[in-house]
């Protein structure tokens, strides 16, 4: 009896090492997709999934998956630490009728969304949904045609970072980059570097409430409503954002601080060595009954507006 009770605890221990095993080699550190690839494929170099979706649950966390051919590799939702890689040749994501990507992941985790095109196909909701993570890096990415949502939107209470490197949004019904926070000590942090946002029916740029944005060596045209748009609605919050060395040009108003009605004075706008032109409206426009501030360097190019210069402006630092 002893002898047979041994046999089946060796058996059991064996058991669970062989199904230990198995999960740890289906969770692979690298995966790749292709377009002429099978999501029944173990997502590896010689035999790769077709879809980010189907290679994804193939992924370790803090993982990547990288795109080895032109393909359209379909729209996910990402709940852990990972990078979608597309660098090098033509990986894109149609998002037809959906979000193209959604990210839900532990207010820990990490993504990295690197050298993908995503197209709404004119109706598609948002480009990229952010509900939840520590900090989501957007690099070398085209994010466009989105309907009825926006090119990117974050709101996220847990003190999210949004980066975001050498990236073009355009041609949304709604805003480029719609961000916000419920959450007073913990707001949505973004940082825009060389990034183009054009061409959409609502902003550029839209910081709600809850939000601090720093951009820096941007492009915000064409935008049916505001080029930049601080927006708090909050009375507990703030929407701060600071734009320097960019152009804001072609929008309906081009730098904007505070909603037309129940805003709260903590709607502020800073701006610094800007060419802000040719905007059908105001070149800044700070909402009347004090419930928006920009604040500028005086070092500004205020110009071909329907209104100029920076009336309301509230000088700050160097150049006055």
């Amino acid at each position: 009896m002893n002898k047979f009770r041994f046999t089946m605890k060796v058996l059991a221990i064996a058991t669970f090492m062989f199904a230990f095993a198995s999960i740890a080699q289906a969770q692979a550190s690298r995966t790749w997709v292709s377009g002429v690839g099978d999501d029944a494929n173990p997502c590896s170099r010689t035999a790769p999934c077709k879809t980010w979706a189907g290679a994804i649950s193939k992924t370790a966390a803090c993982g990547e998956i990288d795109a080895l051919d032109p393909g359209g590799f379909g729209a996910v939702t990402i709940t852990k630490s990972i990078t979608l890689d597309g660098t090098g040749t033509f990986a894109s994501i149609l998002a037809s009728l959906v979000n193209g990507i959604i990210i839900n992941a532990a207010a820990t985790d990490v993504i990295t969304i690197r050298g993908i095109s995503i197209n709404g196909f004119c109706n598609g909701i948002n480009g990229i949904n952010i509900l939840q993570a520590k900090t989501v890096n957007v690099e070398d990415c085209v994010i466009f045609r989105f309907n009825t949502g926006n090119g990117i939107t974050a709101a996220d209470n847990n003190g999210l970072t949004l980066n975001v490197t050498n990236t073009v949004i355009r041609d949304n019904t709604l805003d480029s980059i719609n961000v916000t926070s419920t959450a007073v000590a913990t707001p949505v942090r973004v940082t825009l570097d060389r990034v183009r946002l054009s061409g959409n029916g609502g902003s550029g740029l839209h910081a709600r409430a809850g939000s601090t944005v720093s951009a820096m060596n941007c492009v915000f045209s064409g935008n049916t409503a505001n080029g930049v748009f601080a927006d708090n609605q909050t009375g507990s919050s703030f929407a701060v954002v600071r734009v320097q060395r960019s152009e804001i040009s072609n929008n309906g108003t081009g730098v904007r601080a505070g909603p037309a009605a129940g805003g709260v004075a903590s709607s502020v706008v800073e701006i610094s060595q800007n060419i802000i032109a040719f905007n059908t409206g105001n070149g800044v426009l700070v909402q009347g009954g004090g419930v928006g501030t920009v604040e500028t360097f005086g070092n500004n190019d205020i110009q071909g507006n329907g209104t100029n210069n920076c009336p309301g402006c509230t000088p700050s630092g160097p150049g006055q």
